[in-house]
């Protein structure tokens, strides 16, 4: 803990290779972090994506901690099972949360942990994409925070809203945690790169890729301001 710093904390390696008294307990914090990343409605800061895609690099040391499997695949099925199950579960108390006590958020005071122009941003999300909004928002980052608590508020049908859920968690982590360890292994097979010593790198290529669509619809957002703008004048 001496070569702690602080910066480590956005840092999904970080987290899947924690141990407490030499005891691994990286599955349990990535099981946590994916499920906070909803379900406590303030892990927008957390590494979502980068964290799934390392996952599925280091998907045998994860899985090693409930117990040995030989077979490379099982390993990253359960792996992406476990992940999706999370997920699915951070949705469902966001959702509660939303249905119960979500109104409250709009009267907020922003803070580190709460901005309320995503939550306004994510209304907007999801008025515009309806049930799919909860399916395009598990590549969002911040988006994906807050999209089950604007379902819960506007009580969108419950059977309506698992379906979508569970459809999404299986999509995100099979995909992010899926290409994680095969990609892992096709650049170490062919070409003798491990990816392991370029995690750095493959965070900042991660979260340039998952922040596009925001920036996009950001600059999207404010040329159409201005030219309003230009059109009262």
């Amino acid at each position: 803990m001496n070569d702690f710093h602080w910066t480590k904390l956005f840092n999904p390696e970080f987290y899947i290779t924690m141990e407490v008294g030499g005891i691994p307990i990286g599955i349990y914090m990535v099981l946590f972090i994916v499920f906070a990343e909803t379900g406590l409605f303030a892990g927008f800061f957390l590494p979502g994506d980068s964290l799934l895609f390392l996952s599925g690099i280091y998907s045998r040391e994860l899985v090693e901690t409930f117990f040995m499997i030989p077979s490379d695949l099982s390993n990253v099925t359960i792996l992406a099972l476990l992940i999706a199950t999370a997920a699915t579960l951070g949705n469902v108390f966001g959702y509660w949360f939303g249905a119960t006590s979500g109104q409250f958020l709009y009267n907020k005071q922003d803070s580190f942990f709460f901005k309320k122009k995503y939550l306004y941003e994510s209304q907007a999300f999801f008025e515009k994409h309806g049930g799919k909004a909860i399916i395009f928002a598990r590549f969002l980052p911040i988006v994906r925070t807050f999209v089950p608590i604007i379902a819960g508020i506007v009580r969108m049908e419950k059977s309506k809203f698992m379906f979508y859920n569970v459809l999404s968690s299986l999509l995100w982590s099979f995909l992010l945690v899926f290409a994680g360890h095969y990609l892992y292994g096709f650049f170490n097979d062919e070409f003798g790169i491990d990816l392991k010593k370029h995690i750095e790198t493959i965070i900042l290529i991660l979260i340039a890729v998952t922040s596009f669509p925001l920036i996009m619809k950001a600059i999207k957002a404010r040329r159409m301001t201005t030219n309003t703008s230009e059109e009262d004048n």
